[in-house]
């Protein structure tokens, strides 16, 4: 019988493809996806190599977390994240209604696709570094599904992989474990170093099928008697976390009493952040495959416990999906131009060249997870206020054409406990990524652009819709600073004038938004009148979607049933942009639909126009218009 086979051939006659971009991203969680398009819409040519099918990371369907922030789950007011990353939290509100993990996968898959300058290489490894140890000169990377190799160089490449792989790989200096108190003069760090990390977790859901259902446990799984759930909850419950330990909610008891604590929901539906382990082994990345069998030995019998362990109000539930990946909390910490730590958080510092902001708890999980028995299984570090991260922490110290984004960056293991969560490295994402663009641009390394550019960067990324602790609107290039505003209504306290005030969210107790009195039949008129004509290729509108609201995709009925569900209903809807020259119109255009809150609207052609009109005539629901801020240029 003849037989056939296929030759592998060997490297030289099979070569990698060579691409160059000026900007290499290397991981496609959230905060690799909002570097990637970031960088690109500042012009850069640029890659996003993601080793997964989908992205988003543990947001993705493959790990199913909810995207945490600076909001702590509605404890703190006016905190939600913006920029690219509320972008497409919005996007997912439009077109998922019922909170759906594949459609959200195709929400962020379509926005990397749809990025012009943006080249998407997914189900790509990249397994090799060039690099002297000081910079990086090419990687190279292989695709599975094409069966292609890649060799890429860039004028700067972001590490965004969680793992801090990239600079793993190219000699950059990095961390493991907890520091010891000396070092960073942390209250809360151990008096000697060692190598605890937080652990790994697999998610799990279930559904309610409205009759009794029976599970087998599978020969392989473990069984669990109550004895293993001391400080466990697995059922519906509501807890708050008070010091050192956690308070159980009284029923009817409302959670929006503790808004200063980190509260946390329970339900038998969405899996259980506890089941962790892998903190307290040897290597957890060397150990991922071995961790992830032991994950699901314990699901599987957490689960048995809640259907066959005693009464759980279980009984008619069904075991429907379980994670195909372990969720990683902490592994490598890439050393940056600065290091974040506890004091920098507990204080709430701005720092002059704060490029992204945290409002997390410092949590500090236990590392031995679900098989430490009895112990807590999280310290949280609760404080109030936000606090801005360095542009430092963003640099690796070691390689000189390398940044970070996401729990890999320059951090002591404390503070990343609060800079780990999804929401925080998404905006910081944001930053590197139009901080590369802006560098390859002027030819320098990113920490001589943070050193020559810094003004510039902080003022860009506030026009892109960032948050930056501190800092105003001071762009030379906006017209509208130089104009009076004025409204046909406005609520007390919410004068038209706060549209120019440079502050794009509230503060405090500081309002810097524009509210009407109520919308009249003929809509809303708020008029920005310039000292002289100009001429206007551009407007820059940014609604009021409410940032002390969530909108985190999640599994978690409690999170679900609290948070409003479709368009915000804050946002303008509909809406005409009228410009004017001397009382003549030059220019106009009608937007229906809007749900997003920055919208950037490109004129055809530039036209002088010493007036600008926005005439709002509906919102998605609410009783008013509002409106943050008006952009010209």
């Amino acid at each position: 019988m003849d037989r056939y086979y296929h030759e592998i051939p060997a490297s030289s006659q099979n070569p990698p493809v060579k691409k160059h971009y000026d900007v290499v991203v290397v991981g496609g969680g959230m905060s690799g996806v909002c570097a990637a398009i970031a960088s690109a819409r500042h012009g850069a040519s640029t890659a996003l190599i993601q080793d997964r099918c989908v992205y988003g990371g543990n947001a993705s369907s493959e790990t199913r977390m909810h995207i945490s922030g600076a909001s702590c789950h509605w404890g703190k007011k006016n905190a939600a994240e913006t920029g690219i990353l509320m972008e497409l939290q919005l996007d997912n509100k439009y077109l998922n209604y019922n909170y759906n993990f594949s459609i959200w996968d195709g929400v962020l898959w379509s926005k990397v696709k749809d990025t012009k300058n943006l080249d998407s290489y997914m189900n790509t490894t990249m397994d090799r570094v060039i690099s002297d140890g000081t910079q990086i000169q090419s990687i190279q990377c292989y695709q599975m599904t094409t069966e292609i190799r890649y060799e890429m160089t860039a004028d700067i490449y972001i590490d965004a992989t969680g793992h801090g792989t990239l600079g793993y790989f190219a000699g950059a200096e990095y961390r493991i474990g907890r520091e010891e108190r000396a070092e960073f003069k942390e209250k809360d760090a151990p008096e000697k170093p060692d190598g605890e990390t937080m652990g790994n977790t697999i998610y799990f859901c279930a559904r309610d099928t409205g009759a009794p259902v029976k599970f087998v446990k599978p020969s392989w799984a473990y069984t669990f008697d109550e004895s293993f759930f001391a400080h466990r909850y697995h059922g519906d419950i509501v807890v708050y976390h008070d010091a050192d330990s956690v308070v159980v909610l009284k029923p009817g008891e409302d959670y929006e009493d503790h808004s200063d604590q980190l509260v946390e929901k329970y339900d038998v539906e969405s899996g259980y952040w506890w089941v962790e382990l892998g903190g307290d082994w040897d290597d957890i990345i060397k150990s991922a495959e071995d961790l992830r069998y032991e994950l699901y030995k314990c699901v599987y019998g957490v689960w048995d416990h809640i259907k066959n362990g005693g009464d759980h109000g279980a009984e008619n539930y069904e075991l429907v999906w379980v994670g195909s990946m372990s969720g990683s909390r902490e592994s490598r910490r890439l050393e940056g131009d600065y290091m974040l730590t506890e004091n920098d958080i507990i204080e709430n510092r701005i720092h002059e060249d704060g490029v992204a902001y945290g409002g997390w708890p410092m949590d500090e999980h236990t590392a031995g997870g679900f098989a430490a028995k009895g112990e807590i299984p999280s310290k949280v570090r609760s404080f109030p206020g936000l606090y801005s991260i360095p542009y430092g922490c963003y640099c690796s110290k070691t390689i000189s054409n390398m940044m970070m984004a996401g729990r890999d960056i320059g951090a002591s293991k404390l503070a990343m406990g609060s800079t780990r969560v999804m929401a925080t490295c998404a905006v910081g994402g944001q930053a590197v990524g139009t901080a590369a663009a802006m560098a390859s641009k002027a030819g320098c390394t990113p920490r001589e652009f943070g050193q020559k550019h810094m003004k510039e960067l902080r003022q860009e990324l506030l026009k892109d819709d960032c948050y930056i602790m501190g800092l105003k609107n001071e762009d030379e290039r906006d017209f509208a600073r130089k104009g009076t505003a004025s409204a046909t209504s406005q609520r007390e306290g919410y004068e038209a004038e706060k549209v120019i005030n440079g502050i794009t969210r509230n503060v405090d107790e500081d309002i810097n938004l524009w509210c009407s009195d109520g919308i009249g039949p003929g809509g809303e008129k708020l008029t920005i009148k310039l000292p002289k004509a100009e001429v206007i290729g551009q407007v820059r509108l940014t609604f009021d979607p409410n940032l002390s609201e969530e909108r985190c995709i999640s599994v978690s009925r409690a999170f679900i049933d609290k948070e409003p569900l479709g368009v915000d209903k804050e946002l303008v809807k509909d809406y005409r942009i009228i410009l004017q020259k001397q009382g003549q119109t030059v220019w106009e255009k009608e937007i229906k639909g809007n749900y997003q809150r920055l919208n950037i609207i490109d004129l055809p052609e530039k036209v002088e126009a010493d007036e600008v009109h926005l005439l709002i005539t509906a919102t998605n629901g609410d009783p008013d218009a509002r409106v943050f801020e008006i952009r010209l240029y």
